[in-house]
């Protein structure tokens, strides 16, 4: 994997942050975020803010450093037995939870005993089901039996979903655990209402020797954009998370304020309705991707702060591989559009995740840029629950969507949790994401061969293929990967944001992490 910094797992690193003792002797950090908590039980999150803050609290077998490299956290080591149906995991000993108890192989087990039963309806069910069984050992062993082999096993442990939450606490009612939160991360809660604020402080028990550096963290949910950049500049803040592209260049001029942007785990596309005509069709899905100035759009758009996309996923997820972006070529647009029997283009209905500021421009700028090629749309912004009736809940046969435009952040840092959930015949809605209703026996085969081995070239290999298979189809308008913007005075120091979640480098629930 390229080693660049990639901003892929918000405030992971909560716990080394630190404020220079002269400007901040009490060591209290306020973070200004984009949105309102929906709940602190990473299991039944969809958002990446909530899962993000849960970080003060919560601590996972595996994660991710800033740079997307697989760390052990609360895991020693592993082994995955040879059929690849059997993964051991021997745990760290001697860390306790904020509440006193033991961590432990029983703790591990109550947690995954918990997601994995559909009847607790919690959302990260789907993306745990794969487990058939947790054996406690020993207290200092887990193993987990699988349905069937899954290479990707240990990835998806790591994702911010699979922490491990107080035995005690999972005995508390689904709401009760959203509001009470206990681990064995860095932070216990102070207080907590879900519109206005989130405040942690010290867990005097933290078992990583000399952490946490901070005393206190205030996150503050801010909506307007303009509010949080102006409580960074008074002093109000000393973290924003989510920067607006316009808001840069009059930071980056204001003294003792440092701007971060770095490459993200976001990739954005149109999904076009491989079922129904004009997109079942290769060359009008291929007009599309020609027919769109990428550039134009990051320049627009994005003032800089993303670049076309040159894969099916982004360079940071492991086995992604790149190609080079589809050219801008409106001469060839038109052409395949004719051959395909539209030499006057056509109409078709563009839909958005949702109607934030920056999806209607978006809408925009793509309606002016497809009439230059004759495709005329009609553009909608989705409410959430119409997004959900309209796109996330039907399957191809009552689908009314043609073109919708989303991201997609794969939180697991791996090529499966792309290719499977959004091009996977079996990943249809409600199952899953596949928006485009792609299928392709051959790619299917390949993802559940990618699957079955733990040998990495072979494995390469595979996904390489699928990769180039997925390509050439087209079944998306790839559009661009995002950088992660955030902003933080200069005397704070290890605190990192993730641009990972239910979309873009605007608030982050409008970009489907899953």
């Amino acid at each position: 994997m390229n080693r660049k910094q990639y901003t892929a797992i918000a405030f992971a690193l909560v716990g080394a942050a630190a404020l220079s003792a002269q400007a901040v002797v009490a060591k209290d950090l306020t973070v200004a975020v984009y949105s309102a908590f929906t709940t602190l039980d990473p299991y039944d999150a969809s958002d990446t803010l909530s899962q993000n803050v849960a970080k003060s609290f919560y601590e996972g077998l595996f994660g991710f450093d800033k740079n997307m490299k697989l760390v052990n956290v609360l895991a020693e080591s592993y082994d995955v037995s040879k059929d690849g149906l059997e993964y051991t995991i021997k745990l760290k000993q001697g860390i306790k939870f904020s509440d006193g108890e033991p961590f432990n192989a029983a703790a591990v087990k109550a947690n995954f005993d918990r997601v994995t039963n559909p009847e607790n309806h919690l959302t990260r069910y789907q993306l745990y089901r794969n487990i058939e069984s947790v054996e406690v050992v020993d207290d200092a062993t887990v193993k987990f039996h699988l349905k069937e082999a899954f290479s990707a096993f240990i990835n998806q442990l790591a994702h911010p979903s699979g922490v491990m939450i107080c035995p005690k606490t999972l005995a508390l009612s689904k709401k009760e655990v959203a509001f009470n939160p206990c681990g064995t991360g860095p932070y216990v809660l102070e207080k907590y209402n879900p519109a206005e604020y989130l405040v942690v402080k010290k867990n005097p028990n933290y078992w990583q020797k000399g952490l946490p550096k901070l005393d206190s963290i205030s996150f503050r949910p801010v909506l307007e954009d303009a509010t949080r950049v102006a409580m960074l500049r008074t002093g109000e803040a000393q973290f924003v998370d989510v920067v607006p592209p316009e808001h840069v260049e009059r930071l980056k001029e204001t003294p003792n304020i440092v701007v971060d942007a770095a490459p993200s785990i976001v990739q954005r596309q149109i999904y076009l309705n491989n079922t129904k005509k004009p997109f079942n069709d290769l060359r009008v899905r291929q007009a599309l991707n020609y027919g769109l100035d990428k550039h134009a759009m990051v320049k627009v758009l994005y003032k800089g702060f993303s670049a076309p996309a040159t894969g099916v996923a982004p360079e940071g997820i492991d086995f992604a591989k790149q190609f080079g972006e589809w050219p801008y070529d409106p001469k060839k647009a038109k052409e395949l559009l004719t051959a395909a029997g539209y030499p006057n283009g056509f109409t078709a209905t563009l839909w958005a995740a949702s109607n934030s500021s920056a999806n209607q421009k978006m809408l925009q700028f793509l309606q002016q840029q497809y009439a230059r090629i004759g495709v005329k749309l009609q553009v909608r912004a989705l409410e959430a629950g119409q997004r959900v009736t309209l796109v996330q809940s039907v399957g191809p046969e009552k689908s009314t969507s043609q073109m919708f435009c989303w991201g997609w952040s794969a939180s697991t840092g791996e090529l499966d949790w792309v290719l499977r959930p959004l091009l996977a015949t079996s990943s249809f809605p409600p199952a899953n994401s596949n928006y485009a209703y792609y299928s392709n026996p051959k790619l299917d085969s390949l993802l559940t061969a990618a699957l079955k081995t733990t040998d990495r070239a072979e494995k390469t290999k595979i996904y390489d293929e699928a990769q180039e298979l997925i390509w050439k189809d087209a079944p998306w308008v790839f559009l661009v990967v995002d950088q992660g913007i955030s902003a933080r005075s200069a005397n704070l120091t290890g605190f990192y944001s993730c641009k990972s979640s239910k979309d873009h480098s605007k608030p982050r629930n409008e970009v489907d992490t899953s």
